[in-house]
C-alpha cells in the first residue's frame, strides 16, 4: 500500500508532464496556420518548455533534498496549471512562449521528485524498475498526447484543450500533497554553503563526466524529436495526412512505453547477473544511434519501424540515472539526479530550437510544408553529437560507477 501511496500521485504527475511535452507535435498545425510560424519559431515556442526545466534543476535539487519531493512538487504543479492556462488564453507567439514557459517550470520536478522519493522508499536494486514504471507513465502521457488529443480537437479547439489541463493539473497537485506519506521526507537542515558544495561535489566528480556527454546527447536528441519534430516529419518527409500522423505517433509512444518498461525490467534482470544498469544503457544507446540512419536517409518504406525502434530504445538514456544515484551519498541524490538533468533539458532546448533553424535554411515546399533535406541536415547534426558521445565513454576511464 505505501508503494502504491508514493507511485501512483508521482506516475499521475509525470503522465501530465509528458502529455505538455509532446503535445505540440499533435497542434502543430493549428499553432503554424492560426499564427504563421516557421520551423524555427515553432521550435523556440516549444522548448521554451526545456529552458525553464533546465534552468531550475539545480535549485530543484536542493529544494529536494531539504523540503522533500512531496511539498516540492506539489507548489510547481500549480505554477503549471497557470502556465496552461496562459497558453490557452495567449492571443500572440509571445503569450504562448510565456504561457509554455511556466509550464515547463511548473512540470519540472515530475521526474526527479519521483526519482529522489524512490530512493527513499524502494530499495536500491528495485529502483531500474520502479523507475522504468514511473517513465512508462510518462509514456502513457505522451501517448494520450496522440490520437487522442487530436479526437479531442473534434470536439473542442486547442485552446479548450489548455483550459481543460490546467484544472486536471490542479487536481493532481492534491493528489501529491494529499497521498504520499509525510514521513522521512525532509533531510536535516543544512546551511546554504553546504548545499552549494553538494552540488559542486556533483559536477566535479569524474564518475558525473564518465557518462553524462552520451547520456545528454541521446536524451536531448529523443526528447527534442519526440515532443516535436516527429510530427511535422511524418507530414513533410512521411507524406502522411493528420489522422495518419496522430495515429502513427500513438504507435510511437506506445513503443516508448514498452522501452520504459523493458529496459527497467532488463537491467534488474541482467544486474542479477552482474551486468550494470548503466551497461545495458550504453547498448541501448548504441542502439538507438543505429536506428536514426534510417530516419537521417529518410526511407520511408521502413519509416514506421524505424520511429518505433526510435521510440524504444530511446528510452534507454534514463538508465544512467539510477547508477548515478547509487554511486553517491543519499543525501545528494536530489542534486544528482538533477545536475544530469539540467544538461539533458538544456541540450533539448537549444536542439529542439536548433534542429527548426537547421530546417529553416532550406525554403518550404509548394505544399506549403517544410523541405526534407532540412530534415536530414538537422537529424545527421543530432546523430553526430550522440556519435562524439559514444566515443567519449568509450575512452573515458577515470572512476568507476556504482552501476557500471
Amino acid at each position: 500500500m505505501i508503494a502504491l501511496r508514493v507511485l501512483v500521485p508521482f506516475a499521475c504527475g509525470y503522465f501530465l508532464s509528458y502529455l505538455y511535452r509532446t503535445v505540440n507535435a499533435v497542434i502543430a498545425p493549428d499553432l503554424i496556420a492560426e499564427l504563421g510560424l516557421g520551423a524555427s519559431d515553432l521550435g523556440l515556442l516549444t522548448s521554451a518548455y526545456f529552458l525553464t526545466f533546465a534552468a531550475f534543476q539545480l535549485p530543484l535539487g536542493i529544494l529536494l533534498d531539504r523540503y522533500g519531493p512531496r511539498r516540492t512538487e506539489a507548489a510547481l504543479l500549480v505554477i503549471a496549471a497557470l502556465g496552461a492556462v496562459t497558453f490557452a488564453s495567449a492571443d500572440s507567439t509571445g503569450w504562448l512562449i510565456v504561457g509554455r514557459a511556466m509550464i515547463g517550470f511548473g512540470v519540472s520536478a515530475c521526474l526527479m521528485a519521483a526519482f529522489k522519493a524512490f530512493v527513499m522508499w524502494f530499495p536500491a536494486a528495485r529502483l531500474p524498475l520502479v523507475n522504468g514504471i514511473q517513465m512508462a507513465a510518462g509514456g502513457l502521457g505522451a501517448l494520450a498526447a496522440t490520437a487522442p488529443i487530436e479526437m479531442a480537437l473534434h470536439v473542442i479547439d486547442w485552446r479548450g484543450v489548455f483550459y481543460a489541463l490546467g484544472g486536471i493539473t490542479v487536481v493532481v497537485a492534491g493528489l501529491v500533497l494529499t497521498v504520499v506519506p509525510r514521513r522521512r521526507e525532509r533531510s536535516p537542515d543544512l546551511p546554504g554553503r553546504s548545499q552549494v558544495e553538494g552540488v559542486v561535489q556533483v559536477f566535479t566528480s569524474p564518475l558525473f563526466w564518465r557518462i553524462a556527454p552520451l547520456t545528454v546527447a541521446s536524451q536531448a536528441t529523443f526528447l527534442s524529436v519526440q515532443s516535436l519534430w516527429s510530427g511535422p516529419w511524418l507530414r513533410d518527409v512521411g507524406g502522411l495526412e493528420r489522422a495518419a500522423v496522430a495515429n502513427h505517433l500513438l504507435l510511437i509512444a506506445a513503443a516508448m512505453i514498452c522501452g520504459f518498461l523493458l529496459m527497467g525490467l532488463i537491467a534488474e534482470r541482467l544486474g542479477r547477473l552482474g551486468i550494470r544498469p548503466v551497461a545495458v544503457g550504453i547498448v541501448g544507446m548504441g542502439l538507438f544511434i543505429t536506428v536514426q540512419t534510417v530516419l537521417v536517409w529518410q526511407w520511408r518504406d521502413g519509416a514506421l519501424a524505424a520511429w518505433m525502434l526510435f521510440g524504444f530504445f530511446g528510452t534507454a538514456g534514463i538508465l544512467p540515472y539510477a547508477a548515478l544515484t547509487q554511486s553517491f551519498p543519499p543525501a545528494l541524490a536530489g542534486r544528482v539526479i538533477t545536475g544530469l538533468n539540467v544538461m539533458v533539458f538544456s541540450a533539448s532546448f537549444l536542439a529542439q530550437w536548433g534542429i527548426g533553424t537547421i530546417i529553416d535554411l532550406w525554403p518550404k515546399t509548394a505544399s506549403g510544408g517544410y523541405a526534407p533535406d532540412g530534415y536530414r541536415a538537422a537529424f545527421a547534426v543530432m546523430l553526430a553529437l550522440q556519435v562524439l558521445g559514444l566515443l567519449w565513454t568509450a575512452v573515458f576511464r577515470k572512476g568507476r560507477l556504482a552501476g557500471y
